[in-house]
């Protein structure tokens, strides 16, 4: 049966913003009518202080971030930006840097080097502004005993205090940015997507929080805010990228970039930096002088779960 127009896939993600904001909505057109107090009434009901009816319809009606023109995107820009700023009273700049011509990112981890000491997971946190009260953590440290590569009997919570501990070895897993990423194939509407420089990003403006893509990623680097992230002032990093960073709501996914708001100013990730022991490897796939190359070509590696074919761009390897 042919499908009715207007009602594919692709219209969900504005029919789902929509609905989210009808309350939001209906109170501001009803402050139109009803004076100063009653936008207080809705712009407090909807869960944002002073917050401009111009940004609520905005937030509301945005575009998918691919179709944007440049001048929607600097506006979308800048409703983050003040709405940031009402929220944490701090001034954030957000950033639109596109993907670099000739430039695919790869990763490698020397888990011969790894002491599980977890540096790279709180850097992680503190670069990317995950919400602190969730304890959500785009990198995952696996404990495994030598020899055993069962993922189901590894230790997620082991004790960082007292390692590395004898006849064990640590795994850190996290976003493998897939070649064929089956999370993107797996997003009904289109909200996450793989850039020319290899990273699969997110709209969280566009993400209707379905999680297929959680269902679809074997690695379990997708997490879903269940609740409006809770981040201190104080811990706010206020460097951001539309696409990585920036300040997320409740109810959308999100994922390592490997820190996109750095990597695209050609620094390292958060947790590349972090690394006590230098086990962790980042560069560009296509220059042959880069470090990530020299190890892809002189070093014994894998990949997890290589056999499912998503071409992950992130390798293993041992001294």
């Amino acid at each position: 049966m042919a499908e009715r127009p207007g009602f594919g896939v692709r219209s969900l993600g504005v029919t789902r913003r929509l609905v989210l904001g009808v309350g939001a909505l209906v109170g501001a057109v009803a402050a139109l009518f009803g004076g100063r107090s009653a936008l207080a009434q809705a712009e407090k009901a909807a869960g944002a202080e002073a917050e401009p009816l111009s940004d609520m319809l905005g937030r509301l009606f945005q575009k998918h971030y691919q179709r944007m023109s440049p001048d929607e995107v600097k506006e979308a820009v800048g409703r983050i930006e003040r709405r940031a700023k009402r929220q944490y009273g701090e001034d954030i700049t957000v950033g639109t840097e596109p993907a670099m011509e000739g430039v695919v990112f790869g990763y490698a981890l020397n888990i011969s080097k790894c002491k599980g000491v977890r540096k790279c997971v709180e850097a992680c946190v503190a670069e990317n502004n995950t919400g602190r009260d969730s304890s959500l953590q785009y990198i995952r440290v696996l404990e495994l005993d030598h020899g055993d590569m069962n993922l189901n009997r590894a230790d997620h919570y082991y004790e960082a205090e007292t390692v590395p501990q004898p006849g064990k070895f640590y795994l850190p897993v996290q976003c493998m940015q897939c070649d064929n990423p089956p999370c993107v194939k797996a997003c009904p509407i289109e909200a996450t997507w793989q850039e020319p420089d290899g990273i699969t990003v997110v709209d969280y403006d566009w993400c209707i929080g379905c999680r297929y893509c959680m269902a679809a990623c074997p690695y379990w680097a997708r997490h879903f805010n269940w609740n409006e992230p809770t981040l201190p002032v104080e811990a706010l990093n206020t460097d951001t990228h539309f696409l990585g960073n920036r300040p997320r709501p409740r109810g959308v996914v999100e994922k390592c970039t490997f820190c996109i708001q750095r990597s695209r100013k050609g620094r390292q990730p958060a947790c590349v930096e972090a690394c006590p022991t230098g086990a962790r490897i980042f560069g560009n796939l296509l220059d042959p002088s880069s470090d990530i190359r020299y190890v892809l070509e002189n070093k014994t590696v894998f990949r997890l779960k290589e056999e499912l074919g998503a071409e992950p761009k992130f390798w293993y390897f041992t001294d």
